[in-house]
């Protein structure tokens, strides 16, 4: 098997988890399930026992002290501190442009839940050994729900018996769509989990989106190193066009490959899916945090609370979130609203 860099991206606000999640500490940095962060998650997915070389972070200056701290001294991590923001294309060109050519890289956004990391493994080596043989791979998580808030990956033509060739890249669908892709049986969600070698992104990148490629090879040639930072030159990189990694580089390549991977993955992409990744009691309560709280004739309702005293009675269907001063009650319809909101908006 060939040795796997994790490329961790660490970016974004996580407005849609306010007032938990702040543009000062976002939910990758945050303990959401279990002990961990979900950083410290991703990271402890890639162990070198497991044949993965060290990490490569990618992320701002204003989370730059969260992933250091997080990151503790792992030998030979680098972190690469982006000057702004240019979305994944930029970002995975950037950690490329710093891996030797034949390296296969594996891209893991930083703030996703993976309950089974014996099944995230068993993927992340067969699409590992898919890259060597110039295929770039995406995850496909298999869809348990018609979510209308994932784009997903059509299943094509078996490469093996562990992967297909990818037949259709397709954007978030309508509740109608979503459920025909379910039943069809051959739809699986994107994820957001790639594997490819560094020469083939880098040439695919080259062909679809040359300004890219070329920019931020130039911001790359003309950074600096700091420690284990690198700092792409700021001007160079800020002009670099803003781009998905599926729109540059996946929807275009004649080399898509999926390897199917059924490991419990949750985006915790809201309040909703964050409640359905915690365990909940026999009426399918959860309560977290610091403060007390009391249920009274409640079902399916998360409490997560910072200290304050938290009662709710006779309430099905509701999240509540005190964090300091900030209050925030919605319903579970009401979740995709609430990075919406004047707080987490003016932040």
């Amino acid at each position: 098997m060939p040795t796997i860099v994790p490329v961790i991206l660490c970016g974004g606000s996580g407005t849609r988890l306010w007032p938990r999640s702040r543009a000062s500490m976002p939910k990758p940095f945050l303990p959401l399930v279990g002990e961990n962060t979900l950083f410290e998650a991703a990271l402890a997915r890639c162990p070198a026992s497991g044949g993965f070389a060290p990490p490569v972070v990618v992320t701002g200056r204003q989370h730059l002290a969260h992933v250091e701290a997080q990151l503790g001294n792992v030998e030979g991590a680098q972190v690469i501190v982006e000057p702004s923001a240019r979305n994944t294309a930029a970002a995975i060109a950037l950690a490329a442009c710093r891996l030797p050519e034949d390296a296969v890289m594996l891209v893991c956004p930083s703030d996703h839940h993976i309950g089974n990391a014996g099944a995230f493994a068993v993927a992340a080596c067969a699409a590992a050994d898919l890259a060597e043989e110039g295929w770039l791979v995406s995850f496909g998580i298999e869809a348990t729900a018609p979510e209308t808030g994932f784009g997903y990956l059509k299943r094509g033509e078996a490469i093996s018996d562990k992967a297909f060739r990818t037949a259709q890249f397709v954007e978030k669908p309508d509740l109608e769509r979503a459920k025909a892709f379910l039943a069809e049986g051959i739809y699986a969600w994107n994820g957001g989990i790639f594997a490819f070698r560094v020469k083939d992104f880098l040439a695919e990148l080259e062909a679809h989106r040359p300004q890219i490629a070329a920019g931020v090879a130039e911001a790359v040639g003309r950074g600096s190193e700091d420690g284990r930072r690198f700092h792409p030159d700021a001007d160079t990189f800020a002009a670099v066009p803003s781009d998905s990694v599926d729109y540059a580089v996946m929807e275009n390549t004649a080399r898509a490959a999926m390897v199917p991977a059924d490991m419990n993955w949750s985006d915790i992409g809201n309040w909703h899916a964050l409640y359905e990744a915690l365990a909940a009691d026999e009426s399918g309560n959860s309560v977290r945090g610091a403060g007390v709280t009391e249920l009274v004739d409640c079902r399916n309702v998360l409490v997560d609370s910072d200290g304050p005293r938290v009662s709710v009675i006779g309430l099905e269907d509701v999240i509540v979130v005190v964090d300091g001063d900030d209050i925030m009650i919605t319903t579970v319809a009401g979740v995709q609203k609430v990075g919406k909101l004047s707080g987490a908006v003016n932040q």
